[in-house]
């Protein structure tokens, strides 16, 4: 490299980075390579802004000093590639850019070497203008040449090299683990693979390395971890991707405590370093399953507002009221949350709650619009006819509300209640401005229930996943009562997102067995489903847990952004279609015939039927 050429960098690079001029390197000559982020021409002089992902340098090419380099800009174009030699000077007084690093200097173009061409790209790059999801993510190499999906990439590369010297710093091994493996249940549909050796056969794409891990640690690795790619043919919306990445990390002889105590660790220096927004609280605060549901209607509540959810079904015990009276007698709930200041609600505000319940599940919402009369309490509602004096009180009292204050409450089935006031109580929150930015608020939800049951197949099912640990206490009721088994699991909350789940897996193949016996499977299925799991517990399994939290959504809080879209190079739309490669795609009858494989269309299936 020449004395005359100056770079920052360690490595091969014969250029200088569009980020890194400074008022120090005034004097010297350097070579810019780069894309035109903006060119403006003045009527002799020519400006080109040269972009990056270091940053952006200002270009002059002014025709007295090189007649070949002005010639050669006034060709260019936006998104034009480059190469600039030329030298590092000041610019003039007045004309120093303080929104930029390099705001202080210029460089004066000796000569100006056009490496590509550029048609105009279909939306602006150089400006965060909205452009249609469908056109960013068909030209998703265009989208992230933009400074906000690559600043969100940048973060999650720092994110990702942070976590790996947070966990081998701690004795963590990073293991990486199969990509085609066994279809086994981890409670999503799994993308499939035929194998073309073995004619009617499939491989699995691992929805986690959940049993890999696990298997891990029956080797012995006690302390392991990966940054794991995860694919799950599932529905998908704003935070979830057909294909995501995963934390993963598994412990030997641990229990909840220590998992919690590494991940709360890792995150509380995690958020520190990376986030613009200070922790709400630290340590971070703990709910059980059933307190998270009873306060906030949700698994992953949103601490940075209040509005929490009150169970007033012991107000109404001697109402009146036919709908409450109803709702108690078929062993439902009441219950609701006050809305501060929001009395003067509109009608048609209050009939939008109201139907936003319902389509949320309930039969309907009963409100309240607290205010004084004579000296009294009273409110503003269409059932207010139907509550006594000491009934309204006993409700201002449980709410600690009062006059100017909204009333909303639900009765329905426990499930019901807490799955619409939940949602509600987001909606209100979000349309009310009662979120507080300002801050990130983490917490803990623990001692979740071990199963949900399955009303349409009539058979009980996990609700986390089936290896996972039953508390030592609740053992005895897995012959008795398996809906009130709590499970040694534990979820990871932020900002109303679960950024992940884990617990203390089982290790003993007779638990492991009447775990999957409780959930329907018979010895046979139990074996071809989970045999090599289970004999491996055989040979002397440590106790273990873990988590995997996820490294998409986490970077996509601390990025400040609501869709995993934002921070991933290559995402899918909400169809799981990759607009970019056309994907997915036929593929051609002979590949068909390589894996044994026939399309039936659906017109032959009915045919086949009839």
């Amino acid at each position: 490299m020449s004395d005359t050429t100056i770079s920052t960098r360690v490595g091969l690079r014969r250029y200088t980075t569009c980020g890194e001029l400074r008022r120090e390197h005034v004097g010297r000559t350097v070579t810019l390579k780069g894309w035109v982020h903006r060119r403006r021409d003045h009527g002799g002089l020519i400006f080109l802004d040269l972009r990056d992902r270091y940053g952006i340098t200002q270009v002059v090419a002014n025709p007295a000093h090189s007649p070949d380099a002005h010639a050669t800009a006034e060709r260019v174009r936006a998104e034009y590639v480059l190469a600039v030699t030329g030298q590092v000077v000041a610019r003039p007084e007045g004309t120093v850019n303080p929104a930029l690093p390099t705001g202080e200097i210029e460089v004066i173009a000796d000569s100006i070497e056009i490496l590509n061409p550029s048609k105009t790209p279909p939306f602006p790059i150089a400006e965060e203008t909205d452009v249609d999801e469908s056109l960013r993510l068909e030209y998703r190499y265009l989208d992230l040449r933009r400074a906000r999906l690559q600043r969100n990439l940048l973060l999650r590369h720092r994110v990702v090299r942070f976590v790996r010297q947070y966990l081998e710093e701690r004795d963590f091994v990073e293991i990486e683990t199969p990509m085609l493996i066994k279809s086994t249940p981890e409670g999503a549909r799994d993308y499939v693979v035929p194998s073309r050796i073995f004619p009617g056969h499939f491989y699995a794409l691992p929805q986690s390395p959940q049993q890999l891990k696990q298997l891990l640690m029956v080797a012995g690795f006690d302390r392991y971890y990966q940054i794991a790619r995860c694919m799950r043919d599932e529905d998908l919306r704003a935070d979830r991707q057909p294909e995501f990445t995963q934390i993963d990390l598994e412990m030997s002889f641990v229990d909840v405590e220590d998992v919690i105590e590494l991940v709360e660790g890792l995150y509380t220096e995690l958020f520190e370093r990376f986030a613009t927004k200070p922790l709400k609280e630290k340590p971070f605060p703990r709910l059980t399953y059933s307190e998270a549901m009873l306060r906030y209607g949700s698994d992953k509540p949103d601490l940075r507002f209040g509005l929490e959810i009150q169970d007033v079904s012991d107000v109404f015990t001697a109402t009146e009221f036919g709908v409450f009276k109803n709702a108690l007698a078929a062993g439902g709930v009441i219950r609701g949350f006050a809305v501060p200041g929001f009395a003067d609600a509109t009608r048609s505000q209050l009939d939008h709650l109201t139907e936003t319940a319902r389509t949320f599940g309930a039969k309907g919402l009963v409100w309240l619009a607290l205010q004084q009369e004579e000296g009294r309490l009273a409110a503003r509602s269409p059932v207010a006819k139907f509550l006594s004096e000491r009934e309204l009180v006993s409700l201002a009292e449980r709410f600690q509300a009062g006059p100017g204050d909204l009333l909303l409450l639900v009765a329905d089935a426990e499930p019901v209640t807490a799955n619409v006031l939940g949602r509600l109580r987001n909606q209100v929150a979000r349309e009310r401005k009662l979120i507080d930015e300002s801050i990130h608020a983490f917490c803990w939800v623990v001692d979740p229930p071990l199963f949900e049951w399955n009303e349409e197949e009539h058979r009980w099912e996990a609700m986390h996943h089936p290896f996972t640990s039953p508390r030592d206490e609740d053992i005895p009721l897995l012959d008795s009562d398996p809906g009130r088994v709590r499970a040694k699991a534990y979820d990871l909350v932020a900002d109303g997102y679960e950024l992940g789940t884990g617990s203390i897996r089982i290790h003993r193949r007779d638990v492991q067995n009447k775990i999957f016996a409780i959930m329907g499977y018979d010895d046979a299925e139990i074996e071809r489903r989970f045999g090599h799991l289970l004999r491996a517990f055989e040979y002397g399994a440590p106790p273990h847990g873990g988590m995997a939290p996820g490294l998409d959504r986490t970077v996509m809080i601390l990025a400040g952004e609501s869709s995993l879209r934002e921070v991933i190079a290559f995402p899918k739309n909400q169809r799981a279609q990759d607009l970019m490669l056309g994907a997915p795609s036929p593929i051609d009858e002979r590949q068909l015939r390589e894996l044994h494989l026939r399309i039936v269309y659906p017109e032959e299936q009915e045919s086949t039927e009839e």
